[in-house]
C-alpha cells in the first residue's frame, strides 16, 4: 500500500503482540544520517501517539499486524505532515482489519 510519503508493507497473523512496527528511510535520498534519524524519530513519535485505536481494534478481532513503513519523500518533512499522514495510514490499516 502506498500513501505518500509512505510505502507500507504489512503482515497479518495471530501473535501475542497485536501491533508491531518498523521504520526505514533511504540513504540514497538522505545522505546524512542526522536527517534519516530525524525522520525515523518523527515517524516513531507519530506512530506512538496514533496507534491506540488500531491496537484496540486488533485486540478485539484477535488479530496481529506487523508493519514496515518506508519514508519515500524527497525532502525533510514537517512535523504536522508526518502526523497527519501517519493517522491516514493507520486508519487505512484499520479498515483492512475488519
Amino acid at each position: 500500500m502506498t500513501i505518500p510519503p509512505f510505502r507500507v508493507f504489512s503482515i497479518w497473523g495471530k501473535s501475542p503482540f497485536p501491533l508491531q512496527a518498523a521504520f526505514g528511510v533511504s540513504s540514497g535520498q538522505f545522505r546524512k544520517a542526522v536527517h534519516r534519524n530525524r525522520i525515523k524519530r518523527l515517524c516513531r513519535e507519530a506512530y506512538r501517539l496514533e496507534k491506540k485505536p488500531l491496537q484496540e481494534l486488533l485486540r478485539a478481532a484477535n488479530k496481529s499486524l506487523a508493519i514496515f513503513l518506508i519514508y519515500s519523500g524527497r525532502e525533510l518533512p514537517a512535523h504536522d505532515e508526518i502526523f497527519s499522514r501517519m493517522r491516514i495510514v493507520l486508519k487505512e490499516l484499520g479498515k483492512k482489519a475488519d
